[in-house]
């Protein structure tokens, strides 16, 4: 590998200016440095974890050489992520002429707001939204606000601000749209290709060049904590006050953001967004769309990504069970040696990983079901839209010809100390009549296959019957006693 450059400072564009910071806490949150150092307090602090919204802003990324702006929670987005980005937050809205924005005004003549606290999140998450999609869906708009929460204006007020904004102003006339040219030029003027390091001793950043080069930091640096997109690590910080230094940041890192597909197996590097990944998982394996559809709201999908997912080793993380039903391998890397094994085989035991020190999650090689066979995923939750999963069964089915069981993966999360297969419930299906009788006599291996616990999101006992139900809802779908929708395969509880 080519030799690195060091750079000593983080540079980002704030609304309309430059910004070049030599020094900072590595755990330095954006909300604070927006509000403490800036004095930028329309981005509002509410639950500090990424689930109210109510600190919402956006962050333009230059991906394929395209500027992408994306909604995000800056209370757990770390501002030394933000190398070669463009920030933008509600202080910079403005109409053509300097009247209100016309998310701003629609709000106003609509009554989206009332105690107001929550509004800079909305306008900002709907100002996202307005962009790509001037006209929106109710869908569309439902999906764009699954991350903000609203305490006393009530939502259909938001929902009608939302489909009157075109009627205010134009998208492709808004500001943000006119500056765009100067902004990509800018943002690649950043682009150098050097390392970022800031800091000394214990208390460092590390942003590396790209892939390669964060092999070689990694190697060197075993111990620092890997960042991807923050969605978990933002938390050990805002809420469990963990000392996470050094960090080394990789989001958005060349040769960890791609995306490919050969002889139907999808690669996904570790860097990759669920946002990024949705276009294409959910043509290809259509199950998959609504599951990712449910992970957080909109603004932790713009940050989360899959292999951070798989690489935190949760138990209840909702892509390891589908995937690991899928067959998906894993490739493991460490300087410049690579491994590849089953993604089950990764998780060990509660907090343990197949990882040696110094390697990282490089990429996800995830199969395309072939055509006949049946795969569903079912995720179950207290509520709906953005809650963490209680239970999650994942569901691969080949049948023969005759009928019976050729080949079957059951996969769940929330019944172990780790994402696991159910071995006993497919030893019993195997090979036998896919039929209701087969299916109710397979569901007595469940308890020699899971003990789940009883914990704040569902008793063990909810969760055993949870499963086995799951189990039924799939032959029941896949035999036809029972259309399948995308309610039934992805249904809170």
């Amino acid at each position: 590998m080519a030799k690195v450059t060091i750079r000593n400072e983080i540079r980002f564009i704030l609304n309309g200016r430059d910004v070049a910071l030599p020094s900072m806490a590595p755990e330095t949150t954006l909300l604070d440095w927006l509000r403490l150092d800036r004095s930028l307090r329309g981005t509002k602090e509410g639950c500090a974890e990424g689930d109210c919204g109510a600190c919402t802003v956006l962050v333009g990324k230059l991906s394929a050489g395209k500027l992408v702006y994306e909604s995000v929670n800056a209370c757990i987005r770390f501002l030394g992520s933000l190398d070669g980005t463009h920030v933008v937050t509600v202080e910079h809205l403005r109409g053509v002429s300097g009247q209100l924005h016309p998310v701003q005004q629609a709000m106003v003549d609509f009554h989206g707001s009332q105690c107001g606290f929550c509004t800079p999140g909305f306008v900002m998450s709907l100002y996202g939204l307005w962009m790509k999609s001037p006209d929106p869906s109710n869908a569309e708009i439902e999906k764009a606000l699954q991350g903000n929460l609203c305490r006393c204006t009530g939502y259909e007020a938001i929902m009608r601000a939302a489909r009157a904004i075109s009627s205010h102003g134009k998208a492709a006339k808004d500001p943000l749209a006119a500056e765009r040219k100067a902004i990509t030029a800018r943002l690649e003027a950043m682009r150098d290709g050097a390392r970022v390091e800031i800091g000394a001793g214990k208390q460092r950043l590390i942003v590396p060049a790209n892939a390669d080069d964060f092999a070689a930091v990694l190697d060197k640096e075993p111990g620092a904590t890997v960042v991807a997109g923050s969605t978990d690590v933002g938390l050990w910080v805002t809420k469990h006050m963990r000392d996470i230094s050094p960090v080394i940041f990789i989001g958005n890192l060349d040769g960890l953001c791609d995306i490919s597909e050969d002889n139907d197996v999808i690669t996904i590097g570790a860097g990759v967004t669920y946002t990024d990944a949705f276009a294409t998982l959910a043509k290809r394996i259509p199950a998959l769309g609504p599951l990712f559809d449910r992970i957080g709201g909109e603004q932790v999908r713009n940050m989360g990504t899959i292999g951070g997912n798989i690489a935190n080793g949760s138990p209840i993380g909702d892509t390891p069970p589908p995937l690991i039903a899928l067959g998906a391998q894993l490739t493991l890397r460490r300087g410049k040696k690579r491994r590849t094994i089953p993604l089950e085989d990764f998780f060990i035991a509660y907090g343990k990983q197949d990882r040696q020190p110094g390697e990282f999650v490089e990429a996800v090689h995830v199969p395309v079901p072939a055509k006949g066979t049946k795969f569903a995923v079912y995720k179950i939750t207290k509520r709906r839209d953005e809650d963490i999963t209680a239970a999650l069964g994942a569901f691969f089915l080949d049948l023969a010809k005759d009928g019976t069981v050729a080949d079957i993966c059951i996969a769940y999360g929330g019944m172990a100390a780790t994402p696991k297969r159910a071995f006993g419930v497919e030893k019993a299906l195997l090979g036998k009549p896919w039929t209701e009788a087969t299916v109710e006599t397979a569901m007595a291996e469940y308890a020699g296959d899971f003990t789940p616990l009883t914990d704040m999101r569902a008793s063990a006992e909810y969760r055993a019957l949870a499963a086995k139900n799951l189990l039924l809802r799939f032959f029941a779908e896949t035999s036809g006693t029972r259309e399948p929708t995308q309610v039934s395969r992805n249904e809170a509880a």
